[in-house]
């Protein structure tokens, strides 16, 4: 999924740039928004779905004839994108959020602010903007993957029909290693060649017997204990082959792919060499 931000302060014009991006790229895909609407609230306390919130609910999902509204509590940006991906937008327009790390369209004056940052386009406000070159902007931007978004596309392969499983797995930061206790790992990919390596191997692997698909995605920058670092998803005719090409797939990874990870500890931090 291709994610922009388009920002900008006050009566800038973002609302209608967003519907005009939509609009376009709705021919290219599937397209999702995200409004940020800190100073509102979408179920107030007089509503149904309001008082099960006011009652302690965690989550509420509301349902329509038309609609479905899923609303939890401590939301954040990157949640509502992830909700996207697995929902299997190709594209995703995020209205605001102007002190993210989005790549963004940002509308209007930046007023010397120094939280507005990574901006690809800057616009003048209410304007005749050039749309297909922004569109071509969102098209370059990396992909915003989750694993479901990869089961999604392995499942969207023709040869589906000639599978008898699908296998995952999901690389997470270790908290306790030995007698260590990490806290994160950032890690740095060699651009371009890594993206390449990982194309390669899953390419190996597909020409295999029996392989149907087998998709890969390594997470980059500072990644929490806990969270998320490696997705692999494979599809095959038997469970023999599957769990054998996830292995597979998985110590290629670690020994061809050019990534690099400093990890922090609480008695401090270092890069790790695995070779």
């Amino acid at each position: 999924m291709k994610v922009i931000c388009v920002a900008g302060y006050k009566k800038t014009g973002k609302t209608t740039l967003v519907t005009r991006l939509v609009e376009a790229l709705s021919e290219k895909g599937s397209v999702g928004t995200v409004k940020m609407m800190f100073h509102h609230r979408f179920n107030p306390e007089y509503t149904d779905t309001g008082k099960h919130f006011e009652a302690g609910a965690a989550g509420v999902v509301a349902i329509t004839e038309n609609e479905l509204v899923t609303i939890k509590r401590n939301p954040t940006l990157e949640e509502a994108l992830d909700s996207l991906a697995d929902m299997g937008m190709d594209f995703a327009i995020v209205e605001g959020a102007k002190n993210s790390e989005l790549p963004k369209i940002f509308l209007g004056d930046v007023e010397g602010s120094d939280d507005v940052s990574n901006i690809l386009v800057q616009l003048p406000v209410r304007s005749d903007w050039a749309i297909d070159a922004l569109v071509q902007v969102i098209l370059d931007q990396a992909e915003w993957l989750t694993l479901d978004s990869l089961i999604n596309k392995v499942r969207s392969n023709a040869d589906i029909r000639l599978s008898g499983g699908i296998a995952t797995f999901t690389g997470i930061v270790r908290r306790v290693n030995d007698d260590l206790e990490t806290t994160a790992i950032d890690f740095e990919k060699y651009e371009g060649v890594a993206d390449r390596a990982i194309e390669k191997i899953c390419y190996d692997l597909k020409e295999k017997d029996a392989i149907i698909d087998v998709l890969m995605h390594h997470r980059t920058g500072l990644i929490k204990a806990g969270e998320d670092i490696v997705y692999i998803v494979v599809a095959a005719g038997h469970r023999k082959e599957l769990f054998k090409t996830l292995i597979d797939s998985l110590e290629r990874l670690k020994e061809e792919v050019p990534i690099w990870k400093k990890e922090f500890t609480i008695d401090g931090d270092f890069w790790v060499h695995d070779k």
